[in-house]
């Protein structure tokens, strides 16, 4: 079966006051473990703010180094899920479901990508 990932994409600078609220976080929970049980969850995980984070960049031969926060990007990667699911149609779905679960007061986006074997 084919494994896709998913990563979460916020806009740090807009999300919720105080991030997830405890609501949230209950109905996360709830469908990490459905999607566990149907054994198509391999692995997820929010990630920490990109002030926290650093750029690795390698061009032409020079590697630089870039603190966060990235002031130049507006959209980051917050979180993760890795996903075995029978073809991108069910991908879809269980993806759907994971961004209504944030509720009206969230901007969330999902980009799915099957990864590639062998």
């Amino acid at each position: 079966m084919p494994r896709y990932l998913t990563m979460v994409r916020v806009d740090e600078n807009n999300a919720p006051e105080g991030g997830p609220s405890d609501e949230l976080m209950q109905r996360m929970g709830a469908l990490i473990e459905e999607m566990t049980k149907a054994g198509v969850l391999l692995d997820t995980a929010g990630l920490t703010p990109t002030a926290q984070g650093k750029r690795v960049h390698y061009d032409k031969g020079e590697i630089s180094i870039t603190d966060g926060p990235f002031t130049e990007s507006k959209e980051v990667v917050g979180g993760y899920a890795i996903i075995q699911a029978k073809d991108e149609a069910e991908v879809l779905e269980w993806t759907k479901r994971f961004l209504r679960v944030h509720g009206e007061e969230w901007t969330v986006t999902s980009e799915i990508r099957e990864i590639a074997e062998g």
